[in-house]
């Protein structure tokens, strides 16, 4: 008996060769270079940030292997109607016994695995000659540090950031996301003032934007500052809707997000326990609240809450986001229609300004923007983020009602308590409370905007 024939289509891959300078090019491989002006570049001040107490080559194995993840993820595009790559990467270090070694490689390929959706392959070789350790300095890290916060110009993660220093004070220390030091109010130098690197595309130009390997960027940055300041909790930002919605909500063939997930974090706790021998737990101390329920404790009980009105939320790039050459959030992105949500539900308000789509209750999305906002600019690929944005929230609000979502919640519920060491009941009831506080801001917000918006036309909750 003839057999079928396997008709499924291969999954693209790709294979990095993460090559240090001068090093011979390896055929049928992509070069990644580390170096001055390469594909890679560490930047001297603020690899010092991170050494602020002695030379740990682990530490800047592990930054070099965050970027080769970032690389390898950009440069390999998913294919239209799946989603799953092939990723091989080849990386020097300092001790590869350490990273080859078998609960290491295993922990990281299932941290990243799941993360990304993706098969990865990665196997580390010995480095041509040690790298020169940076000069160090001293820097204000207070003696005690019980917890690290990553840190980035987000709403949520300046209201927390202000809410757990309230609790913890000098224990907490910030940890910049981001590729540009933040200015501290205190003066002096502070420690993790900016990922020490950068990413640049090479002979394959960068053309996957999912980006879900930022997760795993993020987090093992702060579990290396964590390690570095020997504290043993990184505090998770996310509020309930960052955390939870977009693995509660998918869209299309995309794998579930589990970027900000307890899920991840927990692999990744194993991870990195395997690597450098320092247990770290990731707590989410607003993560059974909405975003707006979080911004009002904020406004409200730190000194600093009228600072919320400073941060960014938008995810578009700067070409695209001005109004007579001033910068200003989109207002259509997921990330602004969620921050416009959680100021109306918080009680608060922004002006119009505020937004190159400044008024979402307009008839048409074209007449919602700015009147000096060029035409040209109104795209219809930004048309499709505020659709996608609009209905994510629109979709996370109807979960509770739709008898066919009970048994994913149910699910959701039981990993949750597992992940977060809870009762599973305990755990169903909070996630139940978080999507009829979302469903209630929700549904305020879009009466809000009136049966006429252009929003209201792409959503089912406003039928």
């Amino acid at each position: 008996m003839a057999q079928l024939k396997d008709v499924r289509p291969s999954k693209p891959a790709i294979a990095v060769d993460v090559a240090e300078a001068g090093a011979r090019r390896r055929r049928g491989w992509l070069r990644c270079e580390i170096g001055k002006d390469k594909n890679i570049d560490f930047n001297t001040g603020d690899l010092e940030s991170y050494f602020f107490a002695a030379w740990d080559p682990i530490v800047y194995d592990a930054l070099l292997v965050a970027a080769a993840v970032e690389f390898a993820d950009k440069s390999q595009r998913r294919p239209a109607l799946t989603w799953q790559r092939e990723i091989t990467l080849d990386i020097p270090v300092h001790d590869p016994s350490r990273w080859n070694d078998t609960i290491t490689a295993e922990s990281l390929r299932d941290a990243l695995g799941f993360l990304t959706g993706d098969e990865w392959d990665i196997s580390f070789r010995k480095r041509s000659r040690p790298l020169d350790a940076p000069q160090q300095g001293r820097f204000n890290l207070p003696d005690g540090t019980t917890a690290v916060i990553p840190f980035s110009d987000g709403l949520d993660s300046r209201a927390v950031a202000g809410l757990m220093e309230r609790e913890l004070g000098d224990k907490l220390v910030r940890v910049r996301l981001g590729t540009k030091g933040y200015k501290n109010r205190v003066a002096g130098r502070r420690p993790f003032t900016s990922i020490p690197y950068d990413v640049s595309e090479g002979t394959r130009k960068f053309s996957e934007s999912s980006a879900r390997s930022r997760g795993f960027k993020f987090a093992l940055v702060s579990g290396l500052a964590a390690y570095l300041a020997k504290a043993e909790q990184i505090i998770v930002p996310e509020s309930g809707q960052g955390a939870l919605g977009p693995a509660l909500v998918t869209v299309g063939q995309a794998y579930e997000d589990y970027r900000s997930h307890p899920l991840f974090t927990t692999r990744m706790e194993k991870f990195l326990f395997a690597l450098l021998g320092h247990r770290v737990r990731f707590l989410f101390p607003r993560i059974w609240f909405t975003k707006a329920e979080t911004l009002n404790k904020f406004v409200y009980e730190c000194g600093d809450g009228s600072t919320w009105s400073d941060t960014w939320s938008c995810w578009q790039q700067n070409r695209h986001s001005s109004v007579g050459g001033k910068r200003r959030h989109c207002g259509i992105c997921a990330a602004c229609i969620l921050r416009r949500l959680s100021v109306h539900g918080a009680g608060l308000a922004e002006v119009p300004q505020t937004y190159i789509w400044e008024n979402l209750g307009a008839l048409t999305f074209s007449k919602g923007a700015a009147a000096s906002f060029e035409e040209t600019k109104k795209t219809g690929k930004m048309r499709q983020y505020a659709i996608a944005g609009a209905l994510h929230l629109d979709h996370l609000a109807g979960l509770r009602s739709s008898p066919a979502n009970a048994g994913m919640l149910k699910l959701s519920a039981f990993q949750l308590s597992r992940a977060l060491n809870l009762p599973e009941e305990e755990a169903r009831t909070k996630l139940d409370r978080l999507l009829a506080q979302h469903e209630s801001e929700w549904n305020s917000f879009m009466s809000s905007l009136g049966q006429s918006s252009f929003i209201s036309e792409w959503t089912v909750g406003a039928a």
